[in-house]
């Protein structure tokens, strides 16, 4: 999940044993149990706006009696009315107060302006192995270049420069936003954080203004890139008429990141952030300790993942969509899903659970890339089509695991594939460590079109490759790129 190997102890035992390792890489099959309480959850969330979805059926009801309503009738009430003036203005009085209260205390939208990818120069590339999902064009950084590996806080500090100031340059070009006009600042990086943090380094090098609100996120793994966007979100609440900018990145050296501003201009806007959902799972011991970074008997620093991350991501996932799907899922599909459920349940039918179609509510779907097992077992488990993952598979063959950052090169890949239309709903999903998984969804303002300097911009017509048992099928060796044949 992390993006770095899993350190093993010399002369330990690997944590499963041959013939259960591939099972344990494989996700829980959802069809098989469903837990009452995760959609509990769901419904919790539900039942908090079942006041709204009944006022709007009562509106309209209203507004048919009133249309079959006599004239005479409607006259003689206005009538009565006229000698009862003081329920007239209790009535008015009421309904002002709620409309003012509504108004006041309704969250405030969030928009997305716009969001950069960094791309490293070419000098960069290396080839990696292609079975891991991995192309010939994704990179490293200066450090692990050598022969051995030159690791130091001065080469990570560098890294982490060139990556984030790479990205803030290119979205503050694209979008023509001040360092005066940024009021939030959110970081996230979970296996690189130095003194000062990456968010003071970037109040320093853009120099921001002194009354910035700025914060560093640390060690919460691949699905942090949620969690700031959720954190910046909850500020905009409460500091309104400003930007946040969101770094989302992740250090290879001790790597890719981007940056978003995220804004009340919802003219500026491509999308508007509709739900942030966030599952945790580190009361569970065998859930905290599933990635774990650690040392080896030769003091060499690593990422342990347990035999059992894969059930544990399944756990996560399953508990965070039964939360998701009451918030996104048209009725039918709630409806169809809530009676096998009590059919199993309450009345002990041997009927398969149904898997709501998640395809209804979305068109387009962003997974962390954080490996080809995790994006196989997603397609298989949602029933989704090959175009559905084709953003997450086409960003973990070029770019790797860019952690946090993954799910917006996705995005960069839709957009660059000319995809995204007005009203289209974006369903960004990313697991970390701890355990966690969490999602976002967000929705097109407009017609998406790519943002200049994007991550996709000189190679997008070479994609999809089609890639078989992880290896592309074929590639050609220009300039080190990969090509369908």
């Amino acid at each position: 999940m992390e993006g770095a190997a899993a350190a093993e102890k010399n002369g330990s035992p690997p944590p499963w044993a041959p013939g259960e390792r591939e099972q344990s890489r494989r996700l829980p099959d959802f069809l098989q149990s469903v837990n009452l309480k995760h959609v509990k959850l769901g419904y919790h969330y539900l039942i908090t706006h079942l006041l709204t979805l009944l006022l709007v059926p009562l509106m309209v009801v209203i507004v048919l009696e009133a249309g079959r309503t006599d004239p005479d009738d409607l006259r003689q009430l206005w009538v009565n009315l006229q000698f009862n003036l003081v329920s007239i203005v209790v009535c008015s009085a009421v309904l002002v107060f709620g409309t003012t209260v509504y108004i006041l205390t309704r969250p405030r939208p969030v928009f997305l302006v716009d969001y950069a990818c960094y791309r490293p120069p070419d000098r960069l590339q290396r080839k990696i192995l292609e079975r891991s999902g991995l192309g010939e064009e994704t990179y490293v950084p200066d450090a692990m270049h050598h022969l051995p590996p030159r690791p130091s806080m001065s080469a990570a500090r560098d890294e982490a420069e060139q990556v984030m100031f790479g990205a803030l340059e290119t979205l503050f070009r694209n979008t023509g936003i001040k360092s005066k006009d940024i009021g939030i600042l959110v970081v996230n990086c979970s296996l690189f954080n130095p003194t000062p943090s990456l968010s003071a380094m970037i109040v320093n090098r853009y120099k921001l203004r002194g009354n910035i609100l700025s914060f560093n996120l640390g060690g919460m793994g691949c699905s942090a890139g949620v969690i700031a966007v959720d954190l910046a979100r909850d500020l905009l609440q409460v500091h309104r008429n400003t930007y946040a900018v969101v770094v989302s990145t992740e250090n290879i050296t001790q790597n890719c990141g981007r940056p978003a501003p995220i804004a009340g201009d919802r003219r500026r806007s491509k999308y508007s952030l509709i739900h942030v959902v966030r599952t945790h799972r580190g009361a569970d011991d065998k859930a905290f300790r599933c990635v774990y970074q650690e040392q080896d008997d030769d003091h060499k620093v690593g990422v342990y993942l347990s035999k059992d991350l894969m059930a544990i991501a399944g756990g996560a996932l399953k508990t965070n969509i039964t939360t998701l799907g009451p918030l996104v899922l048209p009725i039918s599909e709630q409806l169809l899903f809530f009676a096998t459920l009590v059919a199993n349940k309450l009345l002990n039918a041997k009927v398969k659970p149904y898997i709501p179609d998640f395809k209804l509510a979305f068109e387009h779907f962003c997974i962390h890339a954080g490996g080809r097992a995790v994006i196989d077992e997603l397609e298989k488990n949602l029933q989704l089509r090959p175009i559905h993952v084709e953003a997450s598979r086409m960003t973990l063959h070029r770019f790797g695991n860019t952690s946090s950052s993954s799910i917006w090169y996705e995005l960069a890949y839709i957009e660059a594939k000319g995809r995204m239309r007005r009203g289209n709903r974006v369903w960004q999903i990313a697991f970390g460590s701890g355990f966690k998984c969490n999602s976002a969804v967000w929705q097109a303002l407009r017609n998406v079109k790519p943002s200049p300097e994007g991550p996709w911009e000189d190679c997008i017509n070479r994609y999809p490759v089609e890639i078989i048992d992880g290896i592309p099928s074929s590639f050609s060796p220009i300039n080190g790129s990969s090509t369908l044949a």
